[in-house]
């Protein structure tokens, strides 16, 4: 028979309000309690469990191991139910009342926007909120807990994601760019020669990225817009997806430079879900379109000839 729990909820919210606001005084303040209210709840916590959450040094009041320990288990709790409640509240209202999606930048525009518009038919009184992000911002979205669903090019730690499609990039730049006129395959020591275009990685723990190199003048922009105006206009090269400057490269404001045999790169985006067991109905018909136009888009563009192919895990291997 399962024991009924000792501490509340509310006892471990008071003991990671304490850690998170930094005293007793700022959690009470935080957490809208008075004082003695959140000193009773820690010390509950102690006297129930027969341990030390925290030890006096000087005036502070500091973690003991033991209560570092009690701190993440409450964390993940109170997270946990967090989550269930979320969950409960979109399936008594039916759909999902917001959907926060967190997108790479690789990911072709007007498939996602006729994703959503389709969805916006079927679901109009679901608000999506697009957070548009780069490399190491889209897991981070998911690890802050700021979306509900991703497309990114890594599947962070402790989540699961499928294979959804992979992103064609071209090495580009503008016709008249120095670079054309080599007459023969552009090498490394052409490319560092010039200036280089990067688009940021979003994260708050910015990397370099794979597809950066050394080169002596380089230029990195926060927008994707940003970084095809700036080659469009002879500033520099850049990797770029094929499915953002394919109009670009038909009308030869823009020209893809000659690599000898590896001319492209391939990314692969992974769809991941922030909990596959609370996904309410509404973020799984967003993920049902979202592979079904990915599917149509890449079968109507040819195998041998598609910029952007759906894989399955099986062909990613």
């Amino acid at each position: 028979m399962m024991s009924t729990p000792r501490i509340s909820i509310e006892q471990w919210r008071a003991l990671t309000g304490v850690v998170e606001a930094g005293g007793y005084a700022q959690a009470a303040e935080a957490l809208n309690k008075s004082q003695s209210a959140i000193t009773y709840a820690v010390q509950k916590i102690e006297s129930q469990l027969g341990v030390k959450a925290f030890e006096v040094q000087g005036r502070k009041a500091v973690l003991t191991p033991t209560g570092t320990l009690l701190y993440r288990r409450a964390r993940a709790l109170l997270d946990e139910a967090a989550s269930l409640e979320r969950a409960a509240g979109s399936l008594s209202a039916g759909w999902e009342a917001q959907i926060r999606l967190a997108v790479e930048i690789l990911f072709p525009t007007q498939l996602l926007l006729t994703t959503l518009d389709q969805f916006g038919e079927e679901s109009p009184h679901t608000r999506i909120e697009l957070i548009e992000s780069v490399l190491g911002g889209t897991a981070e979205c998911l690890l802050k807990g700021e979306a509900d669903i991703a497309i990114a090019p890594q599947v962070p730690t402790g989540f699961l994601g499928e294979p959804l499609m992979q992103s064609r990039l071209r090495l580009v730049a503008a016709p008249g760019h120095p670079l054309h006129k080599l007459g023969r395959p552009v090498g490394q020591s052409d490319l560092r020669a010039h200036r280089h275009i990067v688009v940021r990685d979003s994260g708050s723990q910015r990397a370099a990225t794979p597809l950066s190199l050394e080169a002596k003048q380089r230029w990195t922009v926060s927008h994707m817009a940003t970084s095809i105006s700036a080659v469009r206009a002879g500033y520099g090269f850049a990797w770029l997806p094929e499915d953002k400057i394919r109009d670009e490269i038909l009308s030869g404001a823009i020209a893809p430079l000659d690599l000898g045999v590896a001319q492209d790169r391939v990314a692969t985006l992974y769809l991941i879900y922030a909990d596959r067991d609370y996904a309410g109905p509404g973020i799984l018909r967003l993920v049902e379109l979202l592979r079904e136009n990915v599917a149509k888009a890449c079968a109507a563009r040819g195998a041998s000839a598609t910029a952007s192919s759906p894989i399955t895990p099986e062909s990613s291997r």
